[in-house]
């Protein structure tokens, strides 16, 4: 327990050093109007603190002889930290959704083979399972500290399943994962200085979504499919509001617009902070019923109104008009359009 705390409080100091660091960093070599940094000048290299931080803080655990790594946390450990490279090299140069695709799956691949010990078939749909729900984590990086509250959340809530189901090496991971985001989040929370870009979204996506089926393996289907699904509602309704939005407008899914949820919520009278506070609260809802379902005090149908208030929630945000010559840009209330000039440099 002593080991446990200790090693998120240096996951959460050392994670919000660092984040000050790479961000006076990215901002000395001129690299605000590069692909490190979004179009209002704040870098989005914050992915390097967050990824650094937690691997740092869990792997001193057995290098010190604190605290055992655990069954299966040694390979989600090393294809998180792939998927956290592959992230970097695309927030420095564009890379190809094959190549996006491609490395996120064989990292996938390898914890399911390695850790889950689930059946072929099985194992199968937990690898797409796990590119969906990545990928829809790095959607929602799209509103100062959206997706931080929302994967701490969840991280604390897989942490409370992990040791449930006794997996100790596990839960200290998902622990230390949710003090970095909040160690990250003092600097991302609006107006950011910093963002995680896509580093630190796939790496933490990456690691919430391997850890969620690594926690349910010894669930039953109908279980596990309805606990998955409140962990992840709140991402997952993300992802389909963007993507539906922007097929009935006709644009591309690789042009980023102030689409998401958050800049729906923000239309309708919230300020960037009451954004992520609701996504927050929303998470939380759907984390606590994932912990009930999982635990056995809820049946799986517990989670249909969770779903159809889900579905509402998107059909209703549908029609908030975000599209037009009078829209925002992807943060329309950043840091550098609300500080005093020269402010976020």
């Amino acid at each position: 327990m002593i080991s446990g705390l200790t090693a998120a409080v240096a996951a959460l100091l050392c994670t919000a050093l660092l984040a000050a660091l790479v961000r006076t960093a990215v901002l000395r070599v001129g690299a605000r109007g590069a692909r490190g940094s979004r179009p209002d000048r704040t870098p989005r290299l914050g992915g390097i603190a967050v990824a650094v931080g937690t691997l740092a803080a869990v792997g001193a655990g057995p290098a010190l002889d604190l605290a055992p790594l655990g069954d299966g946390v040694a390979p989600v450990l090393g294809a998180a930290g792939a998927v956290a490279l592959l992230g970097l090299a695309g927030d420095l140069r564009p890379l190809g959704v094959r190549v996006r695709l491609g490395v996120q799956t064989a990292a996938a691949t390898v914890v399911v083979a390695l850790a889950s010990g689930l059946p072929p078939g099985t194992g199968a749909l937990a690898v797409l399972w796990i590119v969906l729900v990545t990928n829809a984590f790095t959607l929602l990086d799209a509103s100062d500290g959206a997706l931080g509250t929302v994967a701490a959340v969840t991280a604390l809530g897989l942490a409370v399943c992990a040791i449930a189901d006794r997996r100790p090496g596990l839960a200290l991971l998902l622990s230390v994962l949710a003090a970095s985001l909040t160690g990250f989040l003092l600097h991302n929370w609006h107006p950011a200085r910093i963002v995680l870009g896509e580093c630190g979204s796939l790496f933490t996506g990456f690691l919430l979504a391997s850890a969620a089926v690594l926690v349910h393996t010894e669930a039953g289907p109908a279980r596990a499919a309805a606990s998955l699904f409140a962990l992840t509602s709140v991402v997952l309704a993300d992802a389909a509001l963007v993507l539906v939005s922007r097929r009935r407008a006709g644009r591309a899914l690789a042009r980023a617009g102030a689409d998401h949820i958050a800049h729906r919520l923000r239309r309708g009278g919230l300020t960037v902070q009451g954004a992520a506070v609701v996504l927050g609260l929303a998470a939380l809802a759907g984390t606590a019923t994932a912990l009930l379902v999982h635990g056995g005090s809820l049946p799986p149908p517990a989670v249909l109104p969770l779903a159809l208030g889900t579905a509402v929630a998107v059909v209703a945000l549908l029609r908030v008009p975000v599209y037009g010559d009078e829209r925002p840009g992807p943060r329309t209330e950043s840091a550098a359009e609300n500080a005093p000039e020269g402010a976020s440099a």
